[in-house]
């Protein structure tokens, strides 16, 4: 079979703009020759890889097959090629990064605001994804790495802790525990309590800590978002447990909210990870490292104690 890095750029090229013509443009060749390299490429598959017409071009189910795994396979060797002429250590193209919800809601849009401004010709390109989905992606090779909570299975990632945070209290400011100088995990008996879901990382540091000091709790509403989560409090269906990351003194103060660290402290880590054994390519390598200097940055914003501990 011989098959050339041409032909299968000229197949993306027509498999993205369903159009002979338009590929032509966009690679730099006449539609004629378009139409040639394609055909060339198909008699050495030995396959229809598009349906064409007079007015379009749809993929066949080996077409569709092809183009994502080929688009992968040629992302990796432009990324390559540029490492090895010297052009990665640049800050050009494109990082994904994926990261679980509180985190892409609370950390992640000031890492790529601070990208934007240092490395103009560099993009962070964020996955969205609920803890699991933000590992799995890493594992697949979905994105360069991850930034999620610790993980409970990590032997086959490189994990580098860059922030600690404590679990607070989320309640109305008219509420009985806001009165509290400080609240210990045990004063949550007896309240409604509204929580992060299991899929979110930190559900189960905070069930481990409940069972231990409020095993009466009753969890009356799960939900995905912190956000939905102040909603649900401030229509006074129950107090929540929520990370410190996530808590925005103004933003409580306009929803009548008010937060409280929870004593005994608690901390979620939160890290960066990639698999293991594998090196971070050079412009990979800036937007860990930039993503870390965020995290540590917030970190010493963060009060260590917001309150007295109460005997």
């Amino acid at each position: 079979m011989n098959i050339t890095l041409r032909q299968l750029r000229v197949f993306l090229a027509v498999a993205q703009q369903q159009n002979f013509s338009r590929a032509g443009e966009a690679v730099g060749l006449t539609q004629p020759a378009v139409s040639r390299s394609i055909t060339d490429l198909e008699q050495q598959l030995g396959l229809q890889l598009l349906h064409r017409s007079t007015r379009e071009v749809e993929l066949s189910d080996a077409g569709r097959m092809l183009q994502g795994r080929v688009g992968r396979v040629l992302e990796e060797l432009d990324a390559a090629l540029l490492e090895v002429r010297g052009l990665a250590t640049q800050p050009h193209g494109r990082v994904r990064v994926a990261s679980s919800p509180t985190l892409s809601a609370h950390l992640m849009p000031e890492c790529i605001a601070r990208c934007a401004q240092q490395h103009p010709g560099l993009q962070l390109q964020l996955l969205d994804r609920i803890q699991q989905g933000a590992l799995d992606s890493v594992r697949a090779g979905e994105v360069d790495f991850g930034v999620v909570i610790e993980p409970t299975d990590p032997e086959d990632l490189h994990c580098e802790a860059i922030l600690s945070e404590p679990f607070c209290l989320v309640c109305p400011a008219d509420h009985a525990l806001a009165r509290l100088p400080a609240v210990q995990w045990r004063d949550l008996a007896g309240h409604p309590l509204v929580l992060l879901d299991h899929a979110s990382g930190s559900r189960r540091l905070i069930d481990r800590v409940l069972e231990q000091y409020a095993p009466d709790c009753q969890v009356v509403q799960e939900v995905g978002h912190t956000t939905t989560i102040f909603s649900m409090v401030q229509a006074g269906l129950g107090v929540a447990v929520v990370p410190r990351l996530a808590v925005s003194e103004q933003g409580l103060a306009g929803a009548g909210l008010v937060h409280r660290l929870l004593l005994p402290a608690v901390e979620r880590q939160i890290m960066l990870v990639h698999r293991r054994h594998r090196r971070l390519a050079p412009v990979v390598q800036r937007v860990w490292d930039l993503v870390r200097n965020v995290a540590q940055a917030r970190a010493s914003e963060l009060p260590r104690s917001e309150a007295p501990a109460r005997t």
